[in-house]
């Protein structure tokens, strides 16, 4: 092993050398953007590495190249999975031979985006395997992991890291190989080729029976990720808090600090849901504090649960107003909401009593960015007339 000091993304980009990647796709988006900056820039030539013109493209690349057996990973943030939903789609009911990890960066604030839209809520659209990381240690580990379960069961999978994830740093153990890409002989699915066959084709009677397969699948999944490493009960107590991704990461640093233990449950998979494992968790639970970022998907799961199986447990969070519907989680809102739940004493931290304000820093185009000529050349053209320009260039929404 050896040890660096990485990103979040770059620990994803050395993750997926390390599972046997082939393929790489992608469009520049913040927070997504290094991940395939990192495959290229370490890739010795066996990795096919591609920006492409849009998500749709990148994705119908890499679905080529899982048709033929290789592993292919596409990178996007969330509001170019909106572009790319399309083919995805049916790549859903078609499925895949290769292991294929969809790549996925959420921006809640949202510190660059134009929306908050939660990536886990197109796993459920999608019904598409979700894996969540909570840290850039895991994330190394889990990318692999979610190309076992694309293989496992023929299907692309969503990678779903956040901002804090993507762009935090951490001291992480390498495999001395993830410099190394596996050659054909010793890789970890050899790719079979492209077999010519009528599956590939989304006829509407097969989209029905694939439909039936999809269906019978889910529970399976469910079951399989209730033993899955990443996802883990706690502790104990009539009280538990529930959480996943970076929240899970606050959450954890809130209850060492505060010396104090309650049942936890972690969630690295939201889709499916673990029932097993959460029905474990709910066990012997008087209340529930659910602790995510954007949309209640934890929350309703474990609601859904507690009907179907007539519990009395007590589920909070945005539904209910204890926590925030909007924006990121830190980890002073989440001690304040930890320390209500569990009803323990809550200081804020001290400050000296004249703090100036923070600069503004309102979003700039990167240095280099090309679209930095185009809206100049565009306001020169412009100068001296009444003039609105509407336009997006993926990463940022920007005016002049």
């Amino acid at each position: 092993m050896v040890q660096e000091l990485l990103m979040g993304n770059q620990a994803i980009g050395m993750g997926a050398i390390r599972a046997g990647v082939r393929v790489v796709t992608g469009y520049p988006g913040t927070p997504s953007t290094e991940i395939l900056e990192t495959i290229a820039e370490v890739n010795p030539g066996q990795i096919y590495v591609e920006w492409s013109v849009n998500e749709k493209s990148a994705l119908e690349v890499a679905a080529g190249a899982a048709y033929s057996g290789k592993r292919s990973m596409v990178t996007m943030k969330q509001v170019g999975l909106n572009v790319a939903s399309d083919p995805l789609m049916s790549l859903a009911y078609i499925g895949v031979q290769g292991g294929m990890v969809v790549v996925v960066a959420d921006d809640p604030g949202p510190i660059s985006s134009q929306t908050e839209q939660d990536t886990r809520q197109f796993g459920i659209f999608s019904k598409l395997p979700v894996f969540d990381p909570s840290s850039p240690e895991e994330a190394y580990l889990m990318i692999g992991d979610a190309f076992e379960y694309s293989e496992k069961y023929n299907t692309p999978v969503l990678f779903r890291p956040t901002t804090r994830v993507c762009h935090g740093c951490a001291s992480i153990d390498l495999d001395e190989n993830s410099r190394i890409v596996k050659t054909e002989d010793n890789a970890v699915s050899k790719a079979e080729g492209f077999t010519k066959d009528s599956k590939w084709v989304i006829f509407p009677r097969l989209a029905y029976q694939n439909h039936l397969k999809i269906e019978a699948r889910q529970p399976l999944l469910g079951e399989d990720f209730s033993t899955y490493r990443f996802n883990s009960v706690l502790g104990s107590g009539p009280k538990g808090i529930a959480t996943g991704g970076i929240s899970y990461a606050y959450t954890r640093e809130v209850l060492e600090a505060k010396q104090t233990e309650c049942k936890l449950f972690k969630v690295a998979t939201p889709h499916p849901f673990p029932e097993k494992l959460a029905l474990e968790f709910l066990k012997g639970l008087d209340e529930v504090l659910v602790i995510e970022e954007l949309d209640p998907v934890i929350e309703k799961e474990l609601l859904y649960l507690c009907g179907k199986h007539h519990l009395a447990v007590k589920v909070k969070g945005k539904l209910t107003q204890h926590m925030q519907n909007a924006g990121e989680n830190t980890v002073e809102s989440v001690a304040k909401a930890i320390a209500n739940f569990l009803e323990i004493p809550f200081t804020q931290a001290d400050l000296p009593e004249a703090v100036p304000a923070l600069p503004a820093r309102p979003p700039v185009l990167c240095a280099g960015c090309p679209h930095r000529a185009s809206f100049y050349a565009v306001k020169q053209a412009m100068r001296g007339k009444k003039a609105v320009f509407s336009g997006d260039i993926g990463c940022y929404t920007w005016k002049w």
